[in-house]
């Protein structure tokens, strides 16, 4: 046992260590012992110059590196000549040393339950020498303990059974927790049992867990299994420590308590209305029609009913009405069964019939929660603040265990999150501001679902009405075309006007139309039927003064707070013939202006004739420009030859030419006109026919030549146009004059009017020259 002595001397490294620890190394060896392999203990010797144990607690929360302690040698003098060297197990990564001072300190958080005891080695060195001034020394690092492991079971559930009958105090089953702290230091790991479930059939015991029977006469024909949940909490049980639970299966085995009885009908309380339930059966040694019978409840029943099976002459008893368990478990009525055909010779002095009791027994279903409304109809206002209570909705377990419920929202039927629920108490909040404007009426499910079955849920649905308020201000039912003629007189009707409010008060809509300030062209007379009519306040407008006017009209409604809005009335001044119809509204141009001196319209006059000058100069000198000539040279001819030296591939040459030119029609309608001249006179212009795909290119070339032929828009020279096939049968033959061997005055064009009318422009144009004009 360390003295009192030794244990200030603890508590002051504990409180204050920078303070206590020079007084305490100096007198170590006088406080603990070394035990070495023979188990002696050593007294003070040179070898004592240190700690042999230091503590630190695990999981430390303060700074990075936690301060573990101090190593001191009499042979440091303080002048920085020693130096202290630590090695071992985490030396230099988990625990760093000050070479100068001999601080120990860690490098991060350790955890007791991964090791709970480092074993470290010292020594004192000389700096300038390296000698070793202190012979290594051996020492350990101690991790204390912290509660940061809650108790876990051996099992997630434990199958357990115990005879039906059995007495109060009955051993069933032991269940076991371990918890991964220190079973020596403190009450980290000192565990208490506690049931959470199973109450009032089962208890346990607080201290090593052991399962006993608590209620006497537990019948297994009544209720053969149960479950119990078994917690176990750290900390002796104490507030803030840490638990785990486990799931105990109990079931009772048969004992034979009961006597033998005839068999009693047993149904779940789940059976449908009309649903059969057993069956009984009279013994009758006639054959045929003489054994037939009929079943009946003698003086009936409200929730049973028997029909008979004529195939096997069997009672069928089936429920009329829903069962409850927890309502009524044992039924018991009287059945009278009798023989259909009678025989007149045996009916005196024998009773052709015969009576049984029946008991049925109702059995337990794990039933769903039941809501106490279905539906539920709650109203809420529209300027309800986010998070303000909306409504309540109760479920609650229909069995007699009557097991706890949560409740939840389908947020599918929410999907604009709007509305929340608190999961123990059924409190409907809501998550966002609402708008009756936006939607009057929200429908939402609730399911309620059992804690400890997840699969027995309910839905109601709820319907949130919600209520106006106030909130918008009225407005113009429509937008007004209004006019005022110049012609007017004063107080004359112009417009009237109506208004609409997206709020819906209780006693309807009241509006109250007004001018914001004193108008001295229009006033506003309120009808007080939520119309106003709007009157000239004088007679005679101008177009010329002012073609348009806005009128600002204040609407207010009668609802709490009232509400407001300005909307301007544009009333425009039209022109009007004597009977008010409307004739023009634009503003008139006048050739005068009562604002125009004579010098400023004679300038103004100056102008538009200067302009006119420029632009009339300017057409001149572009009509005067010299076109130039589309042939340069005056030997060349109007036959021109233009050479491609290119032969092509042929068919399979897709490079050289595409052939899809020819046959697309928006390209040769893009090159219609030539632009080198001028025609004479325009025509319009003429879309040719579109080419099929799978045309023929001789039948292309065919057609594009019968077109040119009547077309009066084509060049009045001889032109040149180069395709692949020529075709035959030309009336005019070949018009090159490559192949002819006379000059161009050798020819007689007499010829050409003989050609047709598709020849009529070239024929006037060589006829018709002079020798004189060609040289």
């Amino acid at each position: 046992m360390i003295g009192n002595q030794a244990l200030l001397l603890l508590m002051l490294y504990f409180l204050w260590p920078s303070t206590a620890l020079p007084f305490i190394t100096g007198n170590i060896g006088n406080l603990f012992g070394m035990p070495e392999s023979d188990g002696k203990v050593l007294q003070r010797s040179k070898r004592g110059w240190m700690w042999n144990q230091f503590f630190l607690l695990e999981e430390y929360t303060g700074n990075d590196h936690q301060y573990v302690g101090k190593l001191h040698s009499n042979a440091d003098k303080g002048d920085g000549t020693v130096k202290y060297v630590l090695t071992g197990d985490g030396a230099g990564t988990l625990f760093l040393i000050d070479e100068k001072s001999g601080d120990i300190h860690a490098t991060k958080r350790l955890d007791r339950e991964e090791k709970a005891m480092y074993t470290l080695h010292a020594k004192v060195l000389d700096r300038n020498t390296n000698a070793e001034l202190e012979p290594d020394t051996e020492f350990n690092i101690k991790i204390h303990d912290i509660n940061d492991n809650a108790p876990r079971f051996d099992k997630e559930v434990y199958y357990a059974s115990v005879p039906e009958m059995s007495e109060v105090g009955t051993s069933v089953v032991t269940v076991t927790a371990t918890d991964a702290d220190d079973q020596t230091y403190g009450n980290s790991a000192k565990l208490v049992y506690s049931i959470l479930q199973g109450q009032p059939y089962f208890s346990v015991d607080s201290e090593n867990g052991t399962i006993k029977t608590a209620l006497p006469g537990m019948d297994r024909e009544v209720k053969e299994h149960y479950q119990v949940v078994i917690q176990a909490k750290d900390m002796a049980g104490q507030m803030g420590g840490l638990s785990g639970t486990t799931t105990v299966s109990i079931s009772l085995s048969d004992v034979n308590d009961s006597p033998p009885r005839f068999a009693n009908l047993t149904t779940v309380e789940s059976t449908e209305i009309g649903g059969a339930i057993g069956r009984i059966k009279a013994d009758d040694p006639d054959v045929g029609q003489s054994a037939e019978m009929e079943y009946s409840i003698v003086g009936g029943h409200d929730t049973f009913n028997i029909i008979t099976d004529q195939a096997t002459q069997e009672g069928v008893i089936i429920i009329k009405k829903a069962l409850d368990y927890e309502s009524k478990r044992d039924y018991e009525f009287r059945v009278e069964v009798k023989n259909t055909y009678l025989d007149a010779r045996f009916i005196h002095g024998v009773q052709f019939k015969d009576y049984a009791t029946v008991k049925v027994t109702v059995e337990d279903v794990d039933e769903p929660p039941v809501f106490a409304r279905n539906p539920y109809i709650i109203e809420v206002h529209e300027d309800t603040a986010a998070g303000s209570f909306v409504g309540v909705v109760l479920a609650r377990d229909p069995d007699a265990d009557n097991k706890p419920v949560k409740y939840s929202i389908d947020r599918h039927t929410d999907l604009e999150r709007l509305f929340n629920i608190d999961s123990v108490n059924g409190t409907i909040t809501t998550l966002k501001s609402l708008d009756r404007e936006m939607s009057k009426w929200h429908n939402i499910s609730v399911v309620a679902t059992e804690i400890n079955n997840p699969r027995q849920t309910t839905r109601v649905p709820v319907f949130i009405k919600v209520l106006d308020v106030n909130d918008n201000a009225p407005e113009f039912a429509m937008s007004y075309d209004t006019f005022v003629c110049e012609n007017v007189k004063a107080g004359q009707l112009i417009q009237t006007i109506s208004a609409v409010d997206t709020d819906e008060p209780l006693v309807g809509h009241k509006f109250v139309f007004s001018i914001s300030a004193t108008n001295p062209n229009f006033t506003i007379v309120d009808k007080e039927d939520n119309t106003a009519n709007i009157l000239t306040r004088r007679g005679g407008f101008s177009r010329r003064e002012m073609s348009m006017y806005f009128l600002p009209v204040v609407i207010s409604d009668n609802d709490y707070p009232i509400q407001s809005s300005t909307s301007t009335l544009v009333v425009r001044v039209c022109a009007c013939d004597s009977r008010g119809n409307m004739q023009s509204c634009s503003p008139e141009v006048l050739p005068f202006s009562d604002g125009l001196t004579t010098g400023a319209l004679v300038a103004i006059l100056l102008c538009v004739i200067i302009l006119l000058m420029i632009v009339v100069l300017f057409a001149a000198l572009r009509r005067q420009r010299k076109k130039e000539p589309l042939i340069i040279s005056k030997e060349d001819v109007r036959d021109n030859v233009v050479s491609y030296n290119d032969e092509g591939g042929g068919e399979e040459d897709t490079q050289a030419f595409d052939i899809g030119t020819l046959r697309n029609p928006e390209v040769m309608d893009a090159n219609k006109l030539r632009r080198d001249i001028i025609p004479e006179m325009l025509f319009p212009f003429r879309r040719t026919s579109p080419i099929k795909d799978n045309t023929d290119v001789r039948d292309f070339i065919n057609g594009r030549l019968q077109e040119n032929d009547a077309d009066p828009t084509a060049p009045p020279y001889d032109s040149l146009a180069t395709y692949a096939y020529e075709g035959t049968g030309s009336l005019a033959e070949s018009l090159s004059s490559l192949e002819s061997a006379a000059t161009e005055g050798d020819h007689d064009y007499d010829y050409l009017s003989n050609w047709g009318p598709q020849f009529k422009k070239l024929a006037e144009m060589y006829i018709g020259r002079s020798p004189d004009r060609e040289t």
